[in-house]
């Protein structure tokens, strides 16, 4: 009997303390072995000489809009999508499917559907809404990765923002169950006032869209939801930081020592408000992309280690939702899901950053942030395989042909990556190969 089912063969493994030159030896969808093996002891053999190995991506902030939604995005076109990308678990964001999964029945129903079609491992959040307190305990019971709010509109009606009350009663509420927090965190106040003072004058332009979010909204909504925590004693992630200040904000958080982290996206890092002049609709996010020296202070905070993940925020929409006649009322999401993994290598090739933290970003720390880090997020024995296998020599395009996402609209469109995935396993299945 061969004692392998499956030889990843002659690679370089990005592991936690540097890339080192090994063979790697699957069974049962566990990587068994890490070392020199013999192909004569592997029922397959994957040959990799010349790519890289990273561990699956684990993207902990995607939409795929499903069910109600799922022309927008759903489990199957965004799961073949996120492997494409080298992504091999997810964690399904709760406002645009309908029902939103802000109850046990929602969450049971998503899980079905997702448990049908996803071709790579997954968790599901919950929602915190106005009205919801009842549901927390049945959620956290039923599995919920962790609890979502928004401090600002959310841009669908079925998932209503927090106000004050709610926020501090919810994290009191979630605070029982040692669940996790995740915060969309812009100030309602400023970005609303900000908003009907634009459209007052007429002004709806990409200008004036990333006027109406400034920086200010972000820190105050990240400094106002640490407050709430200190009295409730919740465990907080913040998603999508765009700025160098509410990074620094949440930094003194945790000097203080509260048990918080921060997610930024791949968009914050590569582009700026720039792009979303000269791109259009496909660059538009909530919130904004920062113009160049804000971008470039981010990029700096993460290069001194003071930003804990790095996730896509896929937020697919039809083509027709991207309005570019008026850029408030435009659909405030990206496509970019395929791109994460890519994009930040590309980052750390630009800044000379040791690709281990890039497994650390994508892989490793939300793993372990999110109690999946004794079988996910790492290459080593006893782990799930899920394994990327990247060439670094080769350039990738993106280009509608090569794009999985149902609609074929993205932000990323025409940018060339340095590097390419050639394949995805999850638990030593392939589930993506673009190798010929």
């Amino acid at each position: 009997m061969k004692p392998y089912d499956l030889i990843i063969k002659g690679a370089q493994i990005v592991a936690q303390d540097g890339v080192i030159s090994a063979d790697v030896g699957i069974n049962d969808g566990v990587i068994a072995e890490i070392g020199s093996l013999s192909e004569e002891d592997s029922l397959d053999v994957f040959k990799a000489e010349g790519f890289y190995v990273f561990p699956g991506a684990v993207d902990c902030h995607v939409h795929l809009d499903e069910p109600g939604r799922e022309h927008w995005e759903g489990f199957e076109t965004g799961t073949a999508m996120l492997a494409a990308g080298g992504c091999t678990t997810f964690f399904d964001m709760p406002l645009n499917g309908i029902p939103s999964t802000t109850s046990v029945q929602a969450y049971e129903e998503k899980k079905k559907i997702a448990n049908e079609k996803s071709v790579v491992d997954f968790a599901l959040w919950g929602g915190l809404v106005p009205g919801n307190f009842e549901e927390i305990a049945g959620l956290a019971e039923a599995g919920v990765i962790g609890f979502k709010a928004f401090l600002s509109e959310s841009g669908n009606k079925e998932f209503e923002a927090v106000d004050d009350e709610t926020l501090l009663l919810g994290m009191m509420e979630i605070a029982k169950h040692n669940k996790i927090l995740a915060l969309h965190s812009e100030s309602n106040v400023i970005t609303r006032v900000m908003q009907s003072i634009f459209e007052k004058k007429g002004d709806v332009s990409a200008d004036a869209y990333a006027a109406s979010r400034p920086v200010e909204a972000e820190v105050e909504a990240v400094e106002r939801a640490i407050q709430f925590a200190k009295l409730s004693g919740c465990l907080l992630h913040f998603v999508h930081i765009s700025s160098g200040r509410a990074v620094e904000a949440i930094t003194r958080a945790k000097e203080e020592g509260m048990d918080v982290t921060l997610e930024t996206c791949p968009h914050y890092l590569l582009f700026t408000h720039d792009d979303l002049k000269t791109i259009g609709s496909r660059a538009k996010c909530a919130p904004p992309l920062r113009e160049k020296p804000v971008r470039d202070e981010l990029v700096s905070a993460l290069i001194e280690g003071k930003i804990d993940m790095i996730s896509s925020d896929h937020s697919p929409c039809p083509p027709e939702m991207k309005n570019e006649e008026n850029m408030f009322q435009s659909w405030g999401g990206i496509s970019g899901g395929q791109y994460t993994l890519l994009s930040v290598i590309e980052v750390a090739l630009k800044y000379n950053i040791p690709l281990e933290k890039v497994a650390y970003w994508t892989a490793e720390s939300p793993a372990d942030r999110f109690g999946l880090g004794k079988k996910k997020g790492k290459i080593k024995a006893g782990y799930d395989a899920d394994l990327t296998i990247v060439d670094l020599n080769q350039q990738f395009t993106v280009a509608k042909k090569n794009m999985y996402a149902k609609h074929k609209v993205s932000l990323y469109e025409d940018h060339s990556f340095p590097c390419k995935i050639n394949a995805t396993f999850t638990r030593g299945k392939l589930v993506y190969s673009d190798l010929t």
